[in-house]
């Protein structure tokens, strides 16, 4: 159970972190989109782990197989299969945690809820899964690309290091051209990042972050009242990624400290069209999307795993000290950013096509 996401354009996948391969079946993908192999794999490079000095050192190439629902190029219509095979799993590393549990980790809950639990690498509970959102992800920002919606997250905070948001310069994150390994756009801060992650990474320990999502172009109209509203879909969405601990869209929490004639986004009329002059719902009202910038934030925290002694127990209720083998981020942020982007770009197509329903 819970391993399907969405209502329409759905994403089911399999696999555990050091299982033969990991995968999944995306449906309601909607015939006649070409594939862009290319893109995707692009897509998955900025997740897969190794790719830097800060971020784990398990080396996989992450190389998506599709096995269905694509012919000549284009989708089908029908079920799109894929797997992507684990070449670098290392278990042995894991043999001196399979009958203890890791503090903050899944280790116990897991055994709780199963009576088992494949303890190599996290197993089901690693984010080796979330390469799967990827590859749905990424085939979602194509369909996106058909409306002209456009999709960028980075690297906001690390600790307590914040982007300075007027020097921001997103050439410095583009897919194609990825200037900095922390994918902060604001290069200066990016440096502080790097050499605070590289120092921790040293000490074997972790620190969290917060990433920032922008969505420009999403029409008015989008979003479903009462339970399945935009910002409480994407909200789901956020929260279903691992080590994710707090989700705010537009004012946030700041909004709770303003008057309401400060905060409420009043109309104009521009070039015919309806706008707002400031943007605190953050282009959702009940709901459903305004035409404005759709923006949010993702929290996260450390890496559970730690390479320094801890105080635990195991399963006998033994109180134990252990201290993690194996290879971790020190900091999840910068992979996390391309499944950021791929969880909201399933969330807007799986909206548009339900859209499609709302009226004549």
């Amino acid at each position: 159970m819970g391993n399907t996401f969405g209502n329409i354009f759905k994403l089911t996948s399999f696999g555990e972190s050091h299982g033969t391969n990991i995968g999944g079946i995306i449906d309601g993908c909607p015939s006649g989109l070409s594939i862009d192999l290319n893109f995707i794999q692009n897509e998955l490079d900025r997740r897969k782990p190794g790719q830097s000095n800060i971020t784990t050192s398990r080396t996989e190439d992450d190389k998506v197989i599709f096995m269905s629902g694509i012919f000549e190029g284009k989708t089908t219509g029908t079920p799109i299969g894929f797997v992507i095979p684990n070449n670098d799993s290392k278990s042995k590393d894991y043999d001196e945690i399979k009958n203890v549990f890791r503090p903050s980790h899944a280790d116990f809950t897991y055994q709780e809820k199963y009576g088992l639990r494949d303890y190599r690498g996290g197993g089901r509970s690693s984010a080796r899964e979330t390469a799967c959102r990827v590859v749905a992800g990424a085939i979602a920002k194509l369909i996106l690309k058909t409306y002209k919606i456009e999709i960028s997250a980075y690297v906001f905070s690390v600790g307590n290091i914040v982007a300075n948001e007027e020097e921001l310069d997103f050439e410095k994150i583009t897919n194609n051209k990825e200037a900095n390994i922390v994918r902060c756009p604001d290069n200066n801060t990016a440096l502080k990042m790097i050499d605070f992650i590289s120092d921790l990474k040293k000490k074997g320990n972790t620190v969290g972050g917060q990433i920032k999502c922008l969505i420009k172009g999403v029409p008015t109209g989008i979003g479903e009242p009462v339970f399945d509203k935009l910002h409480a879909d994407l909200a789901k969405a956020m929260l279903s990624i691992n080590a994710a601990k707090g989700f705010e869209y537009g004012s946030g929490f700041e909004g709770s400290k303003m008057l309401g004639s400060d905060h409420n986004d009043e109309f104009e009329a521009v070039g015919g069209k309806v706008a707002t002059k400031t943007n605190f719902s953050g282009g959702i009202q009940g709901g459903v999307s305004n035409g404005e910038e759709i923006y949010f934030k993702v929290a996260f925290k450390p890496v559970a795993t730690l390479l320094t002694n801890q105080k635990s127990i195991d399963k006998e209720k033994n109180s134990i000290e252990i201290k993690a083998k194996g290879r971790h981020d020190p900091c999840v942020v910068p992979r996390a950013v391309s499944i950021v982007e791929s969880m909201t770009a399933m969330v807007i197509v799986d909206h548009l096509l339900r859209n499609r329903t709302t009226k004549l």
